[in-house]
């Protein structure tokens, strides 16, 4: 698989959780948990399961949120 994003966590899927439309999908990366939304369509198409390793892939246009 060829992308352009540069910033790819690889991990291991912790936890699956489906809502109505999207779900969140926790990604253990060494000691920080990353979590992506997506669609549950796209949670089946690549039959995401915990225990399953995946990559937290992140671009630069993406929101980030800070505290003090």
């Amino acid at each position: 698989m060829n992308i352009s994003a540069r910033n790819v966590l690889k991990g291991t899927i912790i936890e699956v959780t489906e809502g109505a439309t999207t779900a969140h999908v926790k990604i253990q990366v060494g000691d920080a948990v990353v979590t992506a939304s997506i669609t549950n369509d796209a949670v089946k198409d690549l039959g995401l399961k915990k225990g399953m390793a995946a990559s937290a892939v992140i671009k630069a246009s993406d929101v980030l949120v800070a505290v003090e």
